[in-house]
């Protein structure tokens, strides 16, 4: 932030209007309070905290327990909840139903039970007897030689203690906790902590789900192969993950991997078919040791949902196919800090087919990735986003075909990266202080560390056809970095000769004051390494053939935004020398434009 506030390309006074249907929307994003109806249709069962589990649940003042409406539900079905707080979980559903709260009251649903019988030791340290304990260990890929000294073993354990809903951070023993740290002995099942407990909610883990909705039987019911509609709910202080809906292969344990779901290469028939069609609205799902949930079965949607505080990662959604995140605000992942578990806010993993993200707020994720697109991706649309203060905004990796259109990225450590990936399509986006880069190595399916993988990504000599047309890179004030980069190896330079895009034009290049660093970086290339360095756009065209139309804005102090302040990225006017470039029909498309020609950028101003 402090950068921001330094950077010259602002301006509050400037009036111009944006295109109609300039994006990102500006939401409402995250869960939206409303009155929710009781639907008409199919059984009603009413629940409370306080509950009685042989109540029938057909009236709001009679209301039975979750766990006895779960279990008795059928297809069509809702559930509805009264406000307060459910300590449960473990909950298993394997029907089509509906679950929400009534009217506008707030139930939240918690895997904490309250720690009251603490003994006071020493220098200020207090302990606890816990039986609910959910000790874990990296998975078999973790490389401990090269992370077993910046993340302690104990970080992957799934518990969590909170004090006064404030969460404490895991320690190594007892004598380094203070006031915001916890210890857990699992020989002697002994939970401490450094702080006094008295007069104070202290909350420990005591289950490591929420809801598991099964493809298989429970309570005497085959699965209907339909997800749940959930709506309203909150899911909070769970250790592991708040939901988790099957595919083929049954839900996992903590040590066991959880993404080998279809294994090896598979067709889109063949996977995403055991549940379909999962629904979140205005859903909350926080302070989950792991995941917010592991979502498998296509059709799947979350809307309007807050996804917040999480361990490795928010949302995962594996072998699915037609899935729509949207209107979401996804933040503070990876709040323990692991370090070598590649964690993302957003992971879509594992041959999903045309998934859309479109219109989420992806902020505060210093330790994470923002969305990534992994192993096996088909035809993913990325649109009309804000991402902010990640590692990598958008990664899209051994993946094949992406539309990234309309997307502002604000101060990433690279907004986009596309790695041996092939048909990338990146058309007006912004970019301030959030670096491009485009790369392949020689990553392949012989010997990879994780096996299969690479096979359900385009191979070595495929990765290519990317397209880079129509975006606005800035650099504020003290950011000196490439603002593009193609990159490979130099030992793959004699046998990958192609480039890997034939695509790069109208793009705009800002610069708030000129920088010792290249603006372009370029390979393969004749050269040092293999590599061609250019600073300026005709340096670029001249030895390319490519951005025939882009401008380079080089120590430019004009007023570039609107406010960066406020986050308004349309841009304050036409800058010197800018015209507009055509948009595409797929970019048109996956932005809702209606003009056929604009000023780059994802928030192009009107004249």
């Amino acid at each position: 932030m402090s950068r921001l506030c330094r950077i010259a390309l602002c301006a509050f006074g400037a009036m111009l209007a944006a295109p109609g249907a300039a994006q990102p929307s500006g939401g409402p994003y995250g869960p939206v309070a409303q009155s929710y109806e009781v639907p008409a249709q199919g059984n009603v069962y009413y629940v409370a905290p306080n509950g009685v589990m042989d109540a029938t649940g057909t009236a709001p003042a009679q209301p039975t327990t979750l766990e006895s409406a779960i279990a008795r539900v059928v297809t069509g079905d809702t559930i509805v909840l009264r406000g307060g707080t459910y300590r449960t979980g473990g909950l298993q559903l394997n029907q089509g139903i509906t679950l929400q709260p009534y009217r506008d009251e707030r139930p939240v649903l918690k895997g904490t039970r309250v720690a009251s019988d603490w003994e006071e030791l020493r220098d200020g340290v207090w302990r606890t007897k816990w039986t609910t304990l959910f000790p874990a260990q990296p998975l078999a890929w973790w490389r401990r030689e090269r992370e077993g000294m910046r993340t302690p073993l104990h970080r992957f354990n799934n518990d969590m203690v909170f004090v006064d809903g404030k969460p404490l951070l895991s320690q190594g023993w007892a004598g380094e906790l203070g006031e915001e740290g916890y210890y857990i002995d699992y020989e002697q099942g002994y939970v401490y902590i450094g702080v006094d407990p008295a007069d104070r909610l202290v909350e420990i883990t005591a289950h490591d789900i929420a809801l598991h909705r099964p493809s298989r039987a429970v309570h005497g019911k085959e699965s209907d192969g339909k997800g749940p509609t959930i709506r309203g709910l909150t899911f909070t202080q769970y250790a592991f993950r708040a939901i988790d809906i099957e595919g083929k292969k049954p839900s996992t344990g903590p040590n066991e991997e959880p993404t080998d779901d279809p294994v090896g290469p598979s067709d889109p028939a063949d996977h995403g078919k055991e549940v379909v069609g999962t629904t979140l609205e205005n859903v909350t799902i926080s302070f989950t040791s792991r995941v917010a949930g592991y979502f498998r079965g296509d059709g799947l949607v979350i809307r309007n949902s807050l996804i917040s505080d999480t361990g490795t990662e928010g949302i995962y959604v594996i072998g699915s196919s037609d899935v729509l995140l949207e209107r979401n605000i996804i933040r503070r992942n990876n709040i323990e800090r692991l370090t070598g578990y590649y964690p993302a806010a957003v992971k879509i993993f594992n041959q999903s087919y045309r998934v859309t993200v479109r219109d989420n707020l992806v902020i505060e994720h210093p330790h994470s990735n923002g969305v990534w697109y992994d192993v096996g991706n088909i035809d993913g649309v990325f649109a009309n986003n804000h991402v902010e203060g990640t590692q990598i905004g958008f990664f899209f990796e051994i993946s094949r075909g992406v539309v990234v259109a309309g997307n502002v990225f604000v101060d990433n450590e690279q907004g986009i990266r596309v790695l041996n990936s092939a048909d990338a399509r990146v058309y007006h986006n912004t970019f301030l202080d959030s670096p491009v880069l485009f790369d392949r190595n020689e990553r392949s399916a012989q010997g990879d560390h994780f096996g299969w993988h690479p096979q359900t990504g385009p191979d070595v000599d495929e990765r290519e056809g990317h397209v880079f047309e129509g975006n606005l890179l800035a650099a504020s004030a003290g950011f000196d970095a490439p603002l593009l980069r193609f990159e490979q190896p130099a030992a793959m330079c004699g046998s990958l000769k192609r480039p890997m895009t034939t695509r790069v034009d109208g793009n705009v290049y800002v610069r708030a004051e000129p920088g010792g660093e290249p603006l372009l970086l370029w390979s393969p290339a004749r050269g040092r390494d293999c590599e061609a360095r250019f600073a300026t756009v005709q340096d670029f065209r001249k030895a390319t053939g490519l951005g025939t139309r882009d401008v380079l804005l080089d120590g430019y102090a004009g007023a570039l935004f609107r406010s960066v302040e406020l986050r308004r990225f349309e841009l304050a006017g036409r800058p010197p020398g800018v015209e507009e470039v055509a948009v595409t029909p797929e970019a048109l498309e996956a932005l809702g434009w209606r003009a056929g020609k604009t000023l780059p950028g994802a928030v192009p101003a009107a004249d």
